[in-house]
């Protein structure tokens, strides 16, 4: 909220209409002018009157994020924000193309709990949670920033700062918004949450009534080297989230994608592999592999290009399929795990 002004950003058709005591197809109207056609300026909504677009501008706003810097990568095709909420707290969002396809990468936390060992994000610690407003809103402005054709339907991941199972309430309200038939209107298809594997997440997902995809950041398959990196695992080990996954294909029939970031001579080398290859058998699942992404100031290093790919011949080896990532963006601090808004780039003019 701005002042005592209503912000829009957040509401459904329904919502908007109600909270300004209006009628049903004046709602919806509001709702496709945000939504849909990406317009924030109530002076441009020509099909409402001018006595409702006074009243909007005087009682409403349609979000209070300020884009404070935007970076493109000069070696791929991402583009980064840097984005300011209301409260001053910052949180980064990333765009990707590839071809005509559009991704949509956007963090559901300012900061982050977790605290993984080899991610950016944590080491700035946890601020709050974003509302629902705040994840929607940075897909629509990642959309005008990068000049996106409303007709192309992006891809959206969960996968910028913080961990979305521990947001859920507002997570899954901001799916809607996007999934919402007078907006955005993405597929539950094209969209992927990504978690640590917060098992009661996990549990509350697979009960969702649609197919979204789910993608679980595993990066180690025993309890010793996962609890090291990733130190949520000390509160859901593995035999835990193994048996939240074969729920979950149990209940849901889909697949879930697994990430394994490479770490040199941490979790890259063919013991790896087995222990892998145990903790998947009988799963649905497919593995997207990660070379890391350097972050200054942590006590890792990329496997190499050899080992990646020997990585992934001893996955599909044994039956599983995997996949070795290209990361976009690692120029402008924008690849997978880099994500941090700890700096202060220059203001936008």
């Amino acid at each position: 909220m701005n002042g005592q002004r209503l912000r829009l950003m957040g509401l459904m058709p329904a919502q908007i209409a109600e909270a300004l005591a209006l009628k049903p197809f004046q709602g919806r109207q509001i709702f496709q002018w945000i939504h849909q056609k990406g317009v924030f300026d109530f002076d441009a909504m020509t099909n409402l009157s001018k006595p409702m677009r006074e009243r909007l501008k005087a009682e409403c706003t349609v979000q209070d994020m300020r884009v404070v810097s935007v970076q493109v990568s000069e070696g791929s095709s991402a583009t980064k924000i840097l984005f300011e909420l209301e409260d001053g707290e910052r949180v980064e969002s990333v765009l990707l193309r590839d071809g005509g396809r559009v991704t949509l990468c956007l963090s559901s936390q300012a900061g982050c709990p977790l605290n993984c060992s080899f991610c950016a994000t944590g080491m700035a610690g946890f601020r709050r949670n974003l509302d629902a407003g705040e994840i929607a809103g940075q897909a629509l402005l990642l959309l005008s920033a990068g000049e996106v054709p409303r007709e192309l339907t992006p891809n959206v991941v969960y996968m910028g700062m913080g961990e979305p199972f521990l947001n859920y309430e507002h997570m899954v309200e901001s799916i809607r918004l996007l999934m919402h038939p007078e907006g955005l209107n993405v597929g539950a298809r094209h969209i992927t949450v990504s978690t640590v594997g917060v098992v009661e997440g996990v549990s509350r997902f697979a009960a969702e009534d649609w197919q979204v995809r789910l993608s679980i950041s595993l990066h180690a398959a025993n309890d010793e080297l996962r609890s090291k990196l990733v130190p949520h695992n000390r509160s859901n080990g593995l035999r835990q989230l193994r048996d939240a996954l074969r729920d979950y294909g149990a209940k849901t029939g889909r697949q879930v994608t697994v990430e394994w970031t490479l770490l040199d001579d941490v979790n890259d080398g063919p013991g790896d592999v087995r222990e892998l290859l145990a903790f998947l058998k009988g799963l649905k699942v497919f593995v997207n592999l990660i070379p890391w992404n350097p972050v200054p100031g942590l006590p890792f290093n990329a496997s190499s290009r050899a080992k990646c790919v020997a990585f992934q011949e001893g996955l599909e080896q044994g039956g599983v399929k995997a996949t070795l990532r290209r990361e976009n963006g690692g120029d402008i601090a924008a690849a997978c795990g880099q994500l941090r808004a700890m700096h202060e780039p220059a203001e936008l003019e």
